[in-house]
């Protein structure tokens, strides 16, 4: 079954984390002594408004599991506050190396990993893409992004890197776009991702492109949503990334991963496919009906346990909390990790960077308030993005501080799970300053 995200706008039109104004909170939690021990624990008591949230939502039945996890900048390890079990009635309980479907989480990693690119030499932010695959050179563009497909123009710029990883390069996504252009990605089998093997009633069953070159080779046939460079709309920019981040390096895309990231980092259970020896540590994904969570992608008979079709950059990793807080770990300490260095300093400084291109126009977008970095939403000194079935992610370099939120259900905004997220997480920081003050 293709992938019909329902990423909305992740946490509105608010920041990730906007948290800047409690660095007096950040200094008091980072001195007490869950700060700097050496392996991760239950962290509920020090914050008692994130744990209701998940006790509440697992004790109503309402999501089989909610994991949190929380770092700051020293932390070797994340801390959790955890409920619930890999499976509504199951016994398994969902820890740190639970894993997980983090969907759009996949953009940030692909994003950083074009940086590194950039960072080399080989790859540049404003380089056109036509310069690594022909096939986007001489593009044309729809006069009316739903109008007929032989309504268009030609494109009046070249997409750049940069477009690819802000969603400014004018390129659609079958789950914003509609009419005959969302009806053409889907006959083009150009799909932004994977649920279940299950049919789901009100979704099209479509056969997704023999790979991630034979996806970017369709979709350089179908025309653009908006002329490079004017419009933010959400798009398979960090898809195409990744088959260019293929081209440049001469390796697939999750060889690329795995040597530039995976391996450094420790991350031994992110995957575009779950091998069937860690498929017992797999939660099952729910879709929310009325309220009530319906099994969508059971874990005992999962479509992420097959080889997917594409290895999608913008949505088809697996990871758990514990591989996720690593990265961020990296990002969040610009580059190093356990005193080596994985990412130059520069590149994620410039990747955590709002790199949106002057001339686009963002009324009426998720992001009209904030900026776009390296496939991840920019506020402030925050950084990260969120996922189709429920996780979300930041860095906040004003804090100091790295958090994950990791669930499984879709739609997204079924709950307001992400909103009262970020209310928990401030009535802590809140409450622990005022202590410290008194």
């Amino acid at each position: 079954m293709a992938f019909r995200d329902f990423d909305s706008p992740d946490v509105s039109r608010r920041s990730l984390l906007r948290l800047t104004g409690y660095g007096a909170a950040a200094a008091a939690l980072s001195g007490l002594p869950f700060g700097r021990v050496l392996t991760a624990h239950d962290v509920s008591e020090s914050w008692p408004n994130v744990a209701a949230l998940a006790e509440r939502y697992v004790s109503k039945g309402k999501l089989a599991n909610m994991l949190l996890t929380f770092g700051w900048r020293k932390d070797e390890h994340a801390h959790l506050v955890a409920r619930g079990t890999l499976t509504a009635g199951g016994t398994a309980q969902a820890d740190e190396d639970s894993l997980y479907r983090i969907y759009s989480m996949t953009k940030p990693i692909t994003g950083m990993a074009a940086m590194t690119l950039v960072d080399e030499g080989k790859l540049g932010l404003d380089q056109p893409l036509h310069d690594i695959l022909p096939v986007f050179r001489d593009m044309q563009v729809l006069l009316d992004p739903e109008g007929p497909l032989d309504r268009v123009e030609p494109a009046i710029r070249p997409i750049t890197i940069r477009q690819l990883m802000t969603h400014t390069s004018g390129l659609g996504y079958d789950i914003v776009s509609k009419g005959p252009l969302q009806q053409a990605y889907r006959d083009a089998g150009v799909v932004s991702g994977q649920v279940s093997k299950m049919p789901i009633p009100g979704f099209p069953d479509v056969t997704p492109a023999p790979g991630l070159e034979a996806f970017a080779d369709r979709l350089a046939e179908i025309p653009l949503m908006y002329q490079p460079a004017t419009k933010w709309s959400y798009s398979f920019g960090l898809d195409v990334l990744g088959r260019v981040i293929e081209v440049v390096s001469g390796q697939s895309y999750d060889a690329f991963l795995q040597e530039r990231f995976f391996g450094p980092l420790g991350m031994t259970s992110t995957f575009f496919r779950v091998p069937q020896s860690e498929v017992s540590r797999l939660t099952t994904n729910y879709g929310i009906l009325n309220g009530t969570p319906l099994p969508l992608d059971l874990a005992s008979n999962s479509i992420f346990a097959e080889q997917p079709p594409i290895l999608w950059g913008g949505s088809g990793l697996v990871s758990t909390p514990r591989d996720y807080d690593r990265f961020l770990n990296m990002v969040l300490n610009h580059g190093m990790f356990e005193g080596k260095r994985v990412m130059g300093e520069l590149a994620v400084r410039v990747g955590t960077s709002d790199l949106i291109p002057a001339t686009v126009d963002k009324t009426g977008s998720w992001s009209e308030n904030e900026g776009h970095g390296a496939g991840g939403r920019v506020r402030g000194r925050t950084w990260g993005w969120g996922g189709a079935a429920g996780t979300i992610a930041a860095v906040d370099y004003g804090l100091g501080l790295r958090t994950t939120l990791f669930t499984q259900y879709m739609p997204s905004e079924a709950y307001p799970v992400r909103e009262e997220f970020l209310a928990a997480l401030e009535a802590d920081l809140e409450g622990i300053n005022g202590k410290k003050a008194a």
